[in-house]
């Protein structure tokens, strides 16, 4: 896979859970877990499953950090 953007992070897809259209993919990442919103059609086109290795790619503008 090459693509441009450079914060590519390699995990374990722990859940997708599928919605009306939209589904949120859960990736275990070193011990922290992303959440990625993509399309119902997306997770069919790449058979995405509980258990398979994935990469969660990063592309903002901003990161933004808050504290209590």
């Amino acid at each position: 896979m090459k693509i441009s953007a450079r914060n590519q992070l390699h995990g374990t897809i722990s859940e997708v859970h599928k919605g009306t259209t939209t589904a949120h993919v859960e990736i275990e990442v070193g011990g922290a877990k992303l959440t990625a919103s993509i399309t119902n059609e997306a997770v069919d086109e790449l058979k995405l499953k509980k258990g398979q290795k994935a990469y969660a790619v990063i592309k903002a503008s901003d990161v933004m950090i808050g504290i209590d």
